[in-house]
């Protein structure tokens, strides 16, 4: 594979987008590179079209085994590792979520759960612990709701990514029907 200016692009960008997915940009750039490749990659191979040591592809990889996205693999006569993307885009979807959920949400539903098993001191606590009672069931809905959505084959989740706003109109229609039925 040759870093042509089109996958230059996408590596680089992917790399910024990982910053935010929660692995550094060069474990970024890394995965993105081993998404677009039709073939396994080996360290070296990574190394010299990032423009980056073998110890920093080492790292990388090591991060995204971790998180559960690389495989390795061989080929007969060769005692190198090769490295390929594991599963499909949805699965990658899939994995960077639930890894966030670890890393992010669960730690924060539990500080959330333990404060609000304490009792409130004063006035002041309880209407703080109410609002984070409100942010606790939000997130747990959130995440109750991914979860669900996780189990959906890829057909499905583009389904309903495609009806997109027309659940809202459908939501909408349904409560002046039963407005309508109040009246």
């Amino acid at each position: 594979m040759r870093m042509t200016p089109m996958i230059e692009s996408f590596v680089c960008h992917f790399g910024e987008m990982g910053s935010r997915w929660g692995f550094n940009r060069t474990v970024g750039q890394i995965y993105a590179l081993l998404v677009i490749s039709e073939q396994p990659l080996s360290a070296n191979d990574i190394g010299e079209m990032l423009g980056i040591s073998r110890g920093n592809v080492s790292m990388g990889l090591k991060e995204l085994h971790s998180w559960q996205l690389v495989h390795t693999t061989h080929r007969p006569g060769d005692r190198k590792d090769y490295y390929q993307s594991r599963g499909s885009i949805w699965d990658m979807a899939n994995r960077v979520f639930e890894e966030r959920r670890k890393r992010e949400i669960d730690p924060t539903l539990s500080l959330l759960r333990d404060i609000l098993l304490d009792e409130a001191g004063n006035a002041e606590e309880a209407y703080a612990q109410e609002r984070i009672a409100e942010i606790h069931d939000l997130l747990e809905n959130i995440t109750d709701w991914a979860q669900s959505l996780q189990s959906l084959s890829p057909e499905k989740l583009n389904t309903l990514m495609k009806l997109g706003s027309g659940v809202g109109k459908v939501l909408e229609f349904k409560d002046k029907l039963i407005a309508k039925k109040a009246d």
